[in-house]
This record gives C-alpha cells, sequence and structure tokens, in this order.
C-alpha cells in the first residue's frame, strides 16, 4: 500500500506541531528554511526547536526561532534544559528569549553531561524542570510587571494595565516511565509537580503502541493532571532511524517493525514503512481521544506530512494536502 492510496479521514481540524533542531552549518540552514516554510504552511499550532546542552546550540536555535517567528505565522517553541545551570544563566537566556518575542517554552531537566554520573555535581542552581518552569513565569512576571496605554480623548493620560503576556510552558511526559523513576506512581506524582508549578501543557516521550499513551492519561486524569497531553511521535524510517529513537527512549524495541524495516531492501520502501506505522500510532491515538498530535520531523518535512494526511489530521483544505499528494 503506497502513501497516496490511503483516502483522507474526517479528523481534520486536530492541532498537530512539530519539533526541529538547530541546523548545523550554512547549508543545513539554507534547507531548513525551506522546510520551516512548508511546516508552516500546514497550520501546526506550534514548532518547537531544540536547545543543546550547556548552551551549546544557543545563537542557531534562536535563529531558528526568530526565523519562525519574522517569516510565518506559527507560534514557535524554545526548548530549555537547567542541568548544570546557574540561576543568572538560566534567568538571562529565558529573558534573551522573551526578548526576542518567544513566548511558548519547553522546559526540561535535560541529562547529565557526557561521562558523569547522578550526583557528581552536574546538576546546577536548578534541580528538575519544575523549578525552570516556575523561573520562566518569574523572568516574565519581573520582566512586564505592567503596561500603560493612552486614554482616549485625554492628552497626557495613561491607564495602568497589570496583566501581562501569556506564556505557554510546556513539560515532558513519560508513559512508560522516566529511566529515573522507582514507579509509574512517581512519574504522575512529578507530573503534578510540574503542574502546580504552572506547566499548562505536556508532550510525551516517545513510543510505540497508543495503549501505552492512552492508559497513562487516564492515570494521569485520575490524580489529577489537567493540562493536555500531546503524544509524541516520531516516524521510524530506516533501522537506523529506529535504533535512534530506541535510544532517545529507552523503549523496548518493537519487533514486528523491526522485521519490517530489515527485510525491506530499498529507503523508499523502509520510508514507506515508517510513514504507515506512524500514521497507524496517530490514528489509533486521535480515535482514543488525543489532543493532538507532536511529530519529530528530524528537519524535514515530507515524512511527518505524509504521516499527517494519511491519518486524516491534515485539514482537507490545507494548501500543503495537495502538493503532498503529488510527492508520494
Amino acid at each position: 500500500m503506497t502513501a497516496a492510496s490511503v483516502p483522507d479521514l474526517p479528523r481534520s481540524g486536530l492541532p498537530f506541531s512539530f519539533e526541529l533542531y538547530p541546523p548545523r552549518g550554512a547549508a543545513a540552514a539554507a534547507a531548513l528554511t525551506h522546510t520551516i516554510d512548508t511546516l508552516a504552511a500546514a497550520g501546526p499550532e506550534f514548532i518547537s526547536v531544540t536547545y543543546g546542552a550547556n548552551g551549546s546550540s544557543r545563537t542557531s536555535s534562536l535563529d531558528v526561532l526568530r526565523y519562525i517567528l519574522t517569516e510565518t505565522t506559527v507560534d514557535p517553541m524554545a526548548h530549555l534544559t537547567c542541568v548544570g545551570s546557574s540561576h543568572a544563566e538560566a534567568s538571562r537566556l529565558i529573558r534573551e528569549f522573551l526578548d526576542a518575542g518567544v513566548n511558548s517554552f519547553l522546559a526540561l531537566r535535560g541529562d547529565a553531561p557526557a561521562g558523569l554520573a547522578e550526583g557528581e555535581g552536574y546538576l546546577g542552581d536548578l534541580r528538575s524542570a519544575g523549578e525552570l518552569v516556575q523561573l520562566i513565569h518569574r523572568v516574565q512576571a519581573e520582566r512586564v510587571p505592567y503596561r500603560e496605554s493612552p486614554v482616549p480623548g485625554q492628552p497626557g493620560a495613561r491607564t495602568l494595565h497589570t496583566e501581562r503576556a501569556k506564556v505557554r510552558i510546556a513539560v515532558a511526559a513519560f508513559p512508560n516511565g522516566h529511566p529515573r523513576s522507582r514507579s509509574t506512581t512517581q512519574d504522575i506524582d512529578t507530573l503534578l509537580a510540574k503542574q502546580a508549578a504552572g506547566a499548562n501543557l505536556a508532550i510525551t516521550q516517545l513510543f510505540f503502541h497508543a495503549d501505552h499513551y492512552l492508559s497513562f492519561i487516564q492515570r494521569a486524569r485520575h490524580a489529577g493532571v489537567e493540562f493536555p497531553i500531546l503524544p509524541g511521535i516520531m516516524p521510524a524510517t530506516s533501522p537506523a532511524r529506529l535504533r535512534r529513537i530506541l535510544q532517545l527512549s529507552g523503549e523496548e524495541l518493537p519487533s514486528e517493525l523491526a522485521i519490517e524495516l530489515d527485510v525491506e531492501p530499498t529507503v523508499e520502501g523502509q520510508r514507506d514503512i515508517g510513514i504507515r506505522h506512524a500514521a497507524r500510532l496517530a490514528t489509533q491515538l486521535i480515535d482514543g481521544g488525543a489532543p493532538g498530535l507532536h511529530l519529530y520531523a528530524f528537519n524535514e518535512h515530507d515524512t511527518v506530512l505524509h504521516v499527517l494526511r494519511r491519518s486524516g489530521a491534515l485539514p482537507a483544505d490545507s494548501p500543503i494536502v495537495q502538493q503532498v499528494k503529488e510527492s508520494a
């Protein structure tokens, strides 16, 4: 079955979003602007941009975020990690993003630097994603304590407004458990702590079975988690990509998908297998009540757009639909 042979399903209008990473080199940067333009034409709710540990890609991340902000109508989301950062360093970075016009963040604790184990003094001042969430709100409050506007018909008179611009702060969720957690209960408790800190969205770690997400959502809602939890999907379009997903997520090898990818000799055939599996997962998640989809694009647009079309998540009147069909 080819990508072009699956009809659009009546699921259009469901929010979706993408993740990109900063380009490595001038050629990659030029290619990424085309990818961003194409993804933006599909109408995502936001596009997130990763951020290297200890600020390793701060400048390039900010460049990508600025491009999204100025050249598209899509909301850019900045990734932030707090491992190894002082309060002053983290506050300065948050303020830099806010000053650039970025008002959406993915707050992450982050991993230890290579060669260091837990407890070797690398954590810095902020020891959890929840503390980073609180800091983002604090910096925003300090940066814009109030605003003024002129009073019509009264020259020189000003009205004081105490409300502040809203910031969207997403956090990570782990349907199959965080590697450092002792139990699924601890994972839910951590998510509740992030909610109490002011997070208003979550994006899940990668998984391969819809039931893992749906059962996690049921437990989270029962415990009192109220904000939307978006399922994260990364199409496994090659054996190497599948290995990368397993490395990132710590998930068990999905044997059926692994076998299909291994026995398929062509790159195009492997790509279609990955799209088909990801679209099937997306369809099951949508049918199960997921509030949206978050797709890891690997700085490419074709694959994730095919997944959205095949799952019916792309609106039928989207200007990108015909282009996706024609390239299938």
